[in-house]
C-alpha cells in the first residue's frame, strides 16, 4: 500500500488533525487535549500570547515547541498592517516562517476580508514566510491565494466557533480539485462526524479548536477528532461505492435455487 504523506511547506505531519489552542480552561486542559487528538502542529494566537507576566504560566511550559510544530497565526488581526506586524513578531520572537494568516472583516461574523487577506498574503509570500491562509469557499479567490504562493489554502466550513458544520460542499469540492497546494478545512466544524465528511471529500486536513475546548469532556472530544479524520481519510482513499437511484441485492442472485 502506497503511504500517504501530509506534507505543508516541505513538512511532513504525521497528522491530518491541526488544534487550535486557545478556549481552553488552562493549559494543563489544553495539552491534555493536544496529546489525545495525536496532532503535530497546533496554532497559536499571537496576539494573546503571554510575554509580560513572567509569573504567569506560558503555552511553551505545556507544549514543547520542539517536539511540536507551533504555528503563530494572526487571529485578531482586522486589516492588512496588524496582519503584517503580528506575524513578523512571531518571526522575530521564535524564528517562524511557516505561519497561518486570518484578516477578519469585522467583529461579528469573524468571515474573512479577502481583500486584505490577498494583499497580505502577496507581502509575506514575497518576504520569505510560508503562509497557510484562512479564506472564504470562493473557488476564484481560492485560486488566486495560491497563485500568490500560498502554502496551504484554509475555507471556512461555516463561521469561526459556530459549530454549524459544512455549509458548502460545492464550493470546497471546487477548491479541493483545483488545488495543487493542501487544502484544510478551516472553522464551523462542530462535531467529529463533520470532519470525517471534510476527509471523505478529499481535504488534506482539518484545523479545529472551539469543538474540542468548547465540549463537555475536550480530552474525549479531540481522541474522536482523531479518530474522525483518520476514517474520513480512509474512507477518501479506499473510494466510495457509487450512488444509485434504485436497490440493488447484497446478495447475487445468480445460481437462487
Amino acid at each position: 500500500m502506497k503511504r500517504d504523506i501530509f506534507k505543508v511547506a516541505n513538512i511532513k505531519l504525521k497528522s491530518r488533525l491541526i488544534v487550535g489552542t486557545g478556549k481552553y480552561k488552562n493549559f494543563k486542559e489544553t495539552a491534555q487535549a493536544v496529546k489525545a487528538s495525536g496532532a503535530d502542529m497546533v496554532t497559536v494566537a499571537v496576539r494573546r500570547v503571554n510575554i509580560i507576566d513572567k509569573k504567569k504560566p506560558i503555552l511553551t511550559d505545556y507544549l514543547n515547541p520542539k517536539k511540536i510544530i507551533y504555528l503563530p497565526n494572526t487571529a485578531g488581526c482586522f486589516n492588512s498592517e496588524e496582519a503584517l506586524r503580528t506575524l513578523r513578531l512571531a518571526r522575530e520572537m521564535g524564528g517562524w516562517k511557516l505561519v497561518k494568516l486570518e484578516v477578519l472583516g469585522d467583529k461579528k461574523t469573524l468571515y474573512p476580508n479577502m481583500i486584505e487577506t490577498l494583499k497580505s498574503t502577496r507581502t509575506l509570500v514575497k518576504e520569505g514566510f510560508k503562509v497557510m491562509v484562512y479564506c472564504t469557499d470562493d473557488p476564484l479567490l481560492a485560486k488566486k491565494l495560491e497563485d500568490y504562493g500560498a502554502s496551504a489554502i484554509m475555507p471556512l466550513a461555516s463561521p469561526i466557533g459556530s459549530g454549524l458544520g459544512l455549509q458548502n460542499k460545492v464550493n470546497i469540492s471546487i477548491i479541493i480539485k483545483q488545488s495543487k497546494v493542501p487544502v484544510i478545512v478551516d472553522a464551523g466544524i462542530g462535531t467529529a462526524s463533520d470532519a470525517t465528511i471534510a476527509m471523505e471529500m478529499g481535504c488534506d486536513g482539518v484545523l479545529i479548536n472551539s469543538a474540542i475546548a468548547n465540549a463537555k469532556n475536550p480530552i474525549r472530544m479531540a481522541s474522536a477528532f482523531k479518530n474522525a479524520v483518520i476514517s474520513g481519510r480512509e474512507s477518501y482513499l479506499a473510494g466510495r461505492m457509487k450512488k444509485k437511484f434504485f436497490a440493488t441485492p447484497s446478495s447475487p442472485i445468480d445460481g437462487l435455487i
